[in-house]
């Protein structure tokens, strides 16, 4: 089990030094972070770089799929390990594809082929209903540093939004071309990538986690 951290509040362990392994092998999730960490002096490399193999998502929450791949990383790398788990939950579809949101977009990583069965599981839940469904929709990022030792440090943040359909943009990643932050038409696929990072949910995130465990000591 990791020590401490956890969805449950900041265990108390700030980070230190001035390099850390970021345990993913999505090259827009990297870019993201390292833009975020940048900043504070912070030199990444990525468990693509390190060769580290992706372990298998077993958990039941993004708060236990990050934990899970931050532990992974720090262990086989003997460094600090930042991981993110992240997905678009979507209201009229209980909260899908939440934790499967990467796997919706099958082996071969196709988003646009993701997309598309976001909506049209929208459009089968209205035909069998006769009831038109909110478009209402979330994305949520889950932030854990873990270190060699086990300790783990997590924090969660979220951007809440509407879909779009068709997608809209050549911006960003994943699904952000169906997703307008609320308050904005335009979608995240749209906007300015820079706008984009100061509010999306790896921004609150990772606001929280600089607050904690990322603060000077």
């Amino acid at each position: 089990m990791p020590e401490n951290g956890g969805n449950s509040g900041f265990g108390g362990r700030r980070f230190d030094g001035n390099r850390l392994v970021v345990a993913s092998h999505n090259p827009g999730k990297v870019r993201e972070i390292n833009d975020l960490i940048r900043p504070l002096g912070i030199e990444a490399i990525s468990a693509g770089e390190l060769g580290l193999p992706e372990p298998e998502e077993t958990a039941d929450s993004f708060v236990g799929n990050a934990e899970l791949k931050a532990l992974a990383a720090a262990t086989a790398s003997g460094m600090p390990a930042l991981a993110d788990d992240s997905g678009l939950a979507v209201d009229a579809l209980g909260g899908d594809p939440g934790i499967y949101s990467a796997r919706w977009a099958g082996p071969e990583k196709d988003f646009a082929m993701a997309m598309a069965k976001v909506n049209d599981a929208i459009l089968a839940i209205e035909a069998r209903t006769g009831v038109p469904q909110t478009r209402r929709a979330r994305f949520v990022c889950a932030l854990c540093l873990a270190w060699p030792d086990g300790h783990v440090e997590t924090v969660e943040g979220e951007v809440v939004g509407d879909l779009v359909w068709p997608p809209r943009g050549e911006g960003g990643f994943g699904y952000d071309p169906i997703f307008a932050p609320a308050g904005h038409d335009q979608t995240f696929g749209e906007v300015d990538q820079d706008w984009k990072h100061s509010v999306s949910h790896r921004a609150d995130a990772f606001d929280k986690l600089l607050a904690t465990v990322l603060a000077p000591l």
